[in-house]
């Protein structure tokens, strides 16, 4: 018997301390409210409805003017447009909380410029006058 009781009494000393910490591990549970979270089970907020944003893109020049242009999209995608006669417009529309604006224009005249427009107001515009002349507009979050 003292040989079993020798060999036995560290595993059995071992599933004690187990059993004693998880009882004081979901006690603490209780006692703190830390509860399952379940978004599912009534948590939802309502869905705030909000207007769409419109974002405007503007490259203009002198008449005649040929331009390349690149733009971000919706999604912030890179978008490229070949040989447009100025002036060029795009607009976006989302319903994304912010949106990151960029374009890029180069005409084959001596000045170009760019505008962006968020929601009728003008949040960036720039002009340049050079041979071959670039420009570019950004708005880190229309």
């Amino acid at each position: 018997m003292t040989r079993l009781v020798k060999r036995a009494w560290v595993p059995l000393v071992m599933v004690i301390v187990v059993a004693v910490a998880a009882f004081t591990v979901s006690r603490l549970h209780g006692i703190f409210g830390s509860d399952m979270y379940r978004p599912d089970v009534g948590n939802a907020g309502a869905i705030v409805q909000f207007n769409p944003k419109r974002v405007l893109y503007e490259i203009f020049g002198p008449a005649g003017t040929v331009a390349d242009i690149n733009y971000l999209d919706a999604d912030a995608q890179p978008q490229h447009v070949d040989g447009v006669t100025l002036p060029w417009s795009f607009e976006l529309v989302t319903t994304l909380t912010a949106v990151a604006a960029n374009v890029v224009a180069q005409g084959d005249s001596d000045s170009i410029g760019c505008r962006i427009t968020v929601n009728g107001d003008v949040r960036e515009e720039n002009s340049v006058g050079a041979y071959h002349a670039q420009t570019s507009c950004l708005v880190k979050s229309a």
